[in-house]
């Protein structure tokens, strides 16, 4: 065809394309303006003729380029009635490839005209910041300054004009904006936890809710400066920003006098540095002049200029968090956002950034608030449902319909799935009977397939095509990181499909200063994701290899420490979704000849879920993993699952949305065993609880997060009554009020098969406290409440203390400072118990049938006064026997501490009263001895004043009661039937460590009025002394038969001891006397058998076969052990004298005592003359050389000496007969004591003086062959009646003819045996009379 024929035929459609589009002014408009996102829309309006106005705006789009104008001629042809014969002219002449690009100037119109950008931005300038600022007056600044602000205000005006991006939105729609739920959050790496609020600010603590107007009080210029909104996708963050910058160009915040709003997935195309001046003017909008004037005015009023920076956790090059900028300093854009929030550039400017959950740049400041943005509640759906149809009976169906389908109600949840689902049945709802939509929009990829079947024009032969053109654009985008595409990315009949259908959206891209393009992207990026997955499983270039690879779960957790999160998270979801047999048709539509790849593929997809389900995995794809298995709709995956998880199953530290809840709670239902859900620091959405609902595998659920309030109790509380299994509630560390609380009331009487519940740290006040308090009768099977870490006044407590006494299956109630638990009997152990005592006492009383349980009351550190103590042993004594009753850390002081002792045996205590760290003084120590003497339960009182101890214990009356009898009837079978009445235990005393002097005892004697006996009296840790332990020893009789006193650590001397020696003879209980002064140990013992003696009494005479056990008086002996002393002649006989009159046996017993040599011969000298004195021991004590002879010499100086026993010169023992028994064979035993050659012979001159010497032990001394010689020539003189033993001796064989010659020429000597091996034995056996026949073996 000839150039004539070329132009004619141009001419011709240019004709037709402006006839044409003059009907339909509106839609080339919408084209414009999705082509031409930076153009004004108002400069189309200028000519007043219609057709002039299409020849304009054709103009426009013919001089954007090729690609858009072939974009633009594929939507005349794709939307438009167009006859065939002229689609075709018009694809074969604008709609393809080439090098020819017939235009207007081609077909002889004028020349286009210049692109008519917006009139603040046609001209260019150069970079802002590099001139010097020109002289101008202060007027002449306000003016321009004036000029910019009102330039700013229309541009967001014909910018953000009401039109929310969003594929197939009826018109109705365009005005409609649903706030989603807002909570200030602190749960971020670059926020400091401890800085608080910014004093003035809206956020009253973490986790309150929030509204957008919060967010910018006008009436305040305080708060936080900088707010980080944290949304997951889908939840509404870029539309806020931009209903923001609407509202403020409609005159809205007014506190505001500019907004400037920036992208980072825009700024992240510019390359190159820039300065703030840039940043503002260049690459959001540029004065008319003045541009320094401007900067200086907003620099000047930076209070009221707020900058909005989108995606923060899209940004790229980090900042160091340390890098600071100027004015005119340059860098990339992170570095000027970081500048802007800590202040070195545009002081005192508000910044607004959005970001996914994650962590953030270390640039943001300490200060920064943090905002989680959560989805819809139920009341948000219903109105976003309500404006996004316009008719009352699509209202009420699309309505009924989610009411109906609870997946799709979860659905719901998100904003942006919201909308796709109020989309699908506004195409659906008419064709469909009620209640159909749950089983065509099950999922969220079910949303999105019926999204785009529902947008798809019916009978376009290219639909296919065109789907699988915008997946192949969209999974390529997402390998790269790229969310923008320019117009030579896309092919032009899939950007005119992508935008017929809405799926693509447009807008002004600047990439640096005087540089601007039209940039596309899909509408949201999981339209993004989801036509990637499409790609993925249709697209024949892809096996099922790759297509499993991206079956992945991306840990939510790697985000905070990722400085930029992937753009493939909901990537698996969309596979997961595609497997599922329901999204067949539509990938056979799409595939075409690939039905048996594509039956692979799913199957490729299902088998990489299935070993993903089977691992152990963390919380975040845990979750992940349940909305991929849920979008299956497989139920033998999901059950797998399901019984793959572990019994507890924790999440921590992660954003839950109702969503993932719903997810998780979808697979539960799968599962035949309970689990354990435990949420523990995790963001939780306000109403996600009711995803909860019904889920029966739930048997015990935690909750720990600051972010629950009120609206996640009232949540809560219609979800608990659903599940059955439930047993252990905990809502921990939240911040719920009285509203919170009284939904939580009303709900937990229809659980009455929870057996534990727990609300720690809620910051619950006396009401809500007693208010859960009094459902405890409607829970039988609880066991216990814990409201630890709550506000509870004393008026309070004392009316728990009530409920405690009156409740019956209350059987503990502590508190303790800040701990409040309450233990409960479960139902079988309180009708077992109430049942048994009407058994055993019949009709029992209000008053018994309460005793019939016993109740425990610790009420610690609770600030208790003596002021109160009344009211409350009032309440104490008309409820059941006390077990335990605990007020220890309070402050009663002397009077409260009186007052609950002498109460203590009117409240039926059974174990303890504990009254420690009270205030207690050594002057109420009296008291309390003298209130409990009288108690006949009392078991035991301590009372160490330093350590602030005050401690009653109580022996039960019936356990007491049962122990006489028994002790009575063994006593009684061995006196022959002889009745003996035991009286009830004594109880022990002990007052350690309160700083008693000699000048107290007096008063605590007579305290304590000698009206009981006790088993034990400790005194220790004192200050006694001497004169005190004397003068105690004066009372010892009137305090009846004791088993031990013990005086350690009271100061004492060797005085002391003579005091309490005397007790032998004074005191008949008083058996052994234990005194250790390195270690200040001094202690009396008696004996069990001897502590039911009346005062200066002794046991009655009891029958031999009582004799013979050991019980009489006779038979026990008395015991002196003396350690770590210095004993002075003085001193021994001083103590001797002392216990001439104690009754025997007497044991003396010295250990590592410093003995002299006038001391130890005073000690052979006295104490063997004791009558008494059946033991004598020195242990652990070095002796001189010559105590071998002066014990032997014993034997003829005390004839009661029995056994001398000495060993290695440190150890000796002497054991004496008594003194009715003065004849018998004596043993002595002188071993390792060095004994040598010019040693036998004294000590034979000694030991031959006595007259009966049945056994002589010398082994392991140094007699040697010589000394062994003079020994045996000296044997005819020994009194040996028994054995000499002289085991290594240091003898040879020598000896051997000795010992042979002894043998004849000692005639009672019978037998002898020498070893001269290993084990160099040698002993001799004698006879009283000679023998004739002797025995000898070596």
């Amino acid at each position: 065809m000839d150039s004539i024929s070329v132009q004619l035929g141009t001419r011709n459609q240019w004709v037709w394309l402006v006839r044409q589009l003059s009907n339909d002014p509106e839609w080339l408009s919408a084209k414009v303006k999705f082509f031409l996102p930076n153009a004004d829309p108002g400069s189309g309006n200028e000519a007043a003729d219609p057709t002039q106005r299409v020849l304009l705006q054709l103009r426009k789009l013919h001089t954007q380029g090729p690609a858009t104008w072939r974009a633009f001629i594929h939507c005349v042809c794709m939307e438009l009635e167009v006859p065939l014969e002229l689609e075709v002219l018009l694809l074969s002449t604008w709609g393809q490839h080439g090098d020819g690009f017939p235009s207007p100037s081609d077909i002889g119109e004028e020349s286009p005209l210049e692109p008519q950008l917006h009139h603040g931005l046609k001209r260019p300038l150069p970079s802002c910041g590099s001139s010097p600022r020109p002289k101008q007056s202060r007027k002449q600044q306000l003016e321009l300054a004036k000029r910019y602000l009102q330039l700013l205000r229309t541009y967001a005006q014909q910018r953000y004009d009401g039109t929310f991006p969003g594929p197939g939105q009826p018109r109705t729609f365009q005005e409609a904006y649903i706030p989603t739920i807002l909570q200030w959050s602190r749960a971020t790496a670059a926020f400091d936890t401890a800085g608080g609020a910014v004093p003035g600010s809206p956020r009253a603590e973490d986790g309150a809710d929030v509204s957008i107007q919060d967010l910018f009080n006008s009436k305040t210029n305080k708060g936080p400066r900088v707010m980080v909104l944290l949304g997951k996708a889908g939840m509404g963050k870029t539309t806020l920003t931009r209903w923001l910058c609407r509202k403020w160009a409609e005159g809205q915040l007014d506190r505001f006098q500019a907004l400037f709003l920036f992208e980072f997935r825009q700024l992240n195309l510019i390359t190159s540095v820039l300065t703030l001046p840039q940043l503002l003017f260049d690459l959001y909008l540029s004065p008319e002049a003045g541009n320094d004037a401007v900067l200086q005015y907003l620099e000047e009023n930076a209070n009221g200029v707020l900058l909005i920076f989108d995606g923060l956790e899209e940004a790229l090059h980090p900042s160091s968090s340390k890098e600071t900028l100027g004015p005119e300093a340059l860098g990339p854009a992170l570095a000027l956002f970081s500048g802007l929030c800590r202040g070195t550039l545009l002081p005192g400017c508000r910044v607004m950034a959005t970001s996914r959950p994650g962590k953030l740049p270390d640039c943001l400041p300490t200060e920064a608030a943090t905002i989680h943005m959560w989805g819809f509640d139920g009341p948000r759906v219903q109105e976003f449902v309500c404006r996004f149809f316009s008719n009352q009976p699509s209202q009420e169906a699309a309505l009924a319909e989610l009411r109906a389908n609870g997946h799709l109600r979860s659905l719901c949840a998100v904003p942006a799935l919201c909308q796709v689902a109020c989309l699908c049945l506004h195409h659906l709802l008419p064709g469909i009977t009620p209640g159909q939509s749950a089983a065509l929009l099950p999922t969220v990829t079910q949303n999105y397939v019926q999204m785009v079947l529902a947008l798809s024009p019916r009978g376009h032969h290219r639909a296919a095509e065109s789907l699988l053109g915008l997946g192949e654009v969209a999974l390529r985008g997402l390998e790269t990181g790229k969310v923008i595409f320019s117009a030579g990315d896309i092919p032009p009949s899939t950007m005119a499909f992508g935008a017929a259908l809405g799926l693509l959206t447009s807008f002004c891209v600047r990439t640096g200063p005087g540089q601007q393009e039209t940039g596309y992207a899909f509408t949201h990026l999981s339209l993004q994701e989801f036509f990637a997955a499409l790609h993925l499983m249709t697209s024949p270039k892809v096996d099922k290899g790759t297509l499993a690879s991206h079956v992945t779960l991306h840990s939510r957790w790697v985000l905070r420490t990722k400085a930029r999160p992937g753009l493939l998270d909901h990537l698996p979801t969309f596979l997961a979704g595609l497997a599922s047999c329901t999204c067949r048709p539509l990938l056979s539509r799409l595939a075409q000849h690939c039905e048996a790849g594509l039956g692979a593929k799913q199957a490729a997809v299902i088998q990489a879920l299935k070993k993903l389900a089977t691992r152990r995995l963390t919380g975040p794809k845990v979750i992940e993993l349940c909305h991929c298995v849920g979008e299956t709709q497989a139920s033998e995956l999901a059950s797998l699952m399901a019984q793959s998880l572990p019994y507890q199953l924790p999440f921590h530290n992660f954003p839950l949305t109702y969503a993932d809840l719903a997810a998780l709670t979808n697979i539960l239902g799968h599962r035949d065993v309970p689990i354990h859900l435990d949420f523990d620091g995790c963001p939780l959405e306000p109403h996600c609880p009711e995803a909860l609902a019904g889920c029966g595998q739930v048997e015990n659920l935690s909750f720990r997060s600051r972010k629950c309030g009120d609206s996640f109790a009232e949540a809560l509380s219609r979800s608990l009554p659903t599940m059955g299994s439930l047993k252990k509630l905990r809502l921990a560390g939240s911040r719920i009020t009285a509203r919170g609380i009284r939904h939580l009331v009303q709900a937990l009487p229809l659980c009455p098969q929870l057996e534990e519940a727990s609300f720690q740290d809620n910051q619950l006040k006396d009401q809500e406290v007693l208010s859960i308090v009094e459902v405890l009768p409607r829970l039988p099977w609880l066991r216990k409440l814990d409201l630890s870490h709550n506000s509870v006044s004393l008026p309070t407590l004392l009316r728990l203390t009530k409920v405690a006494v009156t409740c019956p299956t209350i059987r503990m109630l502590q508190i303790r400072k800040a701990d409040l638990v309450i233990l409960l009997f479960p139902p079988t152990e309180t009708a077992a118990e109430l049942h048994g005592a009407q058994d055993l006492q019949g009709n029992t009383s209000p008053r018994k049938e309460a005793q019939s349980r016993s109740l425990t009351l610790r009420l610690q550190k609770c600030q208790l006064s003596v002021y109160v103590v009344e009211a409350l042993i009032a309440q104490l004594q008309e409820g059941p026997n006390l077990d335990e009753l605990d007020l220890s850390g309070n402050q009663l002081e002397n009077e409260g501490c009186r007052l609950m002792a002498e109460a203590a045996s009117r409240l039926h205590l059974a174990r303890k009263l504990d009254l420690s760290d009270n205030g207690l003084s050594l002057a109420g120590v009296p008291c309390i001895l003298r209130a409990v003497s009288t108690c006949r339960t009392l078991a035991d009182l301590h009372i160490s004043l330093v350590h602030k101890t005050v401690v009653l214990t109580f022996a039960p009356e019936l356990e007491e009661q049962e122990e006489n009898q028994e002790r009575a009837a063994f006593l009684d079978s061995l006196m022959l039937q002889t009745p003996l009445e035991l009286p009830r235990r004594p109880p022990q005393i002990r007052l350690t460590h309160c700083g008693l002097q000699a000048e107290h005892l007096e008063q605590l004697c007579t305290a304590w009025g000698g009206s009981r006996r006790l088993s034990h009296l400790d005194l220790s840790g004192n200050a006694l002394g001497d004169d005190g332990v004397a003068q105690l020893a004066r009372w010892l009789p009137r305090l009846g038969a004791l088993l031990s006193l013990n005086l350690s650590e009271n100061g004492v001397s060797l005085d002391a001891v003579f005091s309490l020696a005397r007790c032998f003879s004074t005191v008949p209980w008083v058996l052994h006397l234990d005194v250790s002064f390195e270690g200040q140990r001094v202690i009396l013992r008696g004996d069990r058998r001897a502590r039911n003696l009346p005062a200066g009494g002794s046991l009655p005479e009891l029958p031999a076969g009582a004799r013979f056990l050991g019980i009489g008086q006779r038979c026990i002996p008395r015991s002196l052990c003396l350690r770590e002393c210095r004993l002075e002649p003085p001193s021994l006989t001083h103590l001797c004298e002392t216990l001439e009159k104690c009754p025997g046996p007497l044991e003396v017993k010295l250990s590592q005592v410093e003995l002299s040599d006038r001391s130890l011969d005073t000690l052979l000298e006295r104490f063997p003359r004791l009558p008494q004195l059946s033991l004598l021991q020195l242990s652990q004590m070095p002796l001189s050389p010559k105590s071998p002879f002066l014990l032997a010499h014993l034997f003829s100086l005390c004839p009661r000496v029995q056994k001398v026993d000495l060993r290695s010169l440190h150890d000796v023992t002497l054991h004496f007969r008594p003194s009715n028994e003065q004849k018998g064979g004596c043993c002595g035993r002188f071993t390792g004591c060095g004994l040598g050659q010019k040693h036998v012979e004294p000590l034979c001159q000694l030991l031959r003086m006595c007259e009966d010497l049945s056994q002589l032990d010398l082994s392991a001394n140094q007699l040697g062959d010589a000394g062994l010689r003079c020994l045996l020539e000296r044997l005819p003189v020994l009194p040996i009646s028994g054995s000499l033993y002289l085991s290594d001796s240091s003898v040879s064989q020598e000896s051997a003819l000795c010992l042979l010659e002894s043998l004849s020429s000692c005639p009672r000597a019978r037998e002898a045996s020498m070893s001269l091996g290993s084990e160099r034995g040698l002993w001799i056996h004698f006879s009283r009379q000679e023998q004739t026949g002797k025995t000898l073996s070596c």
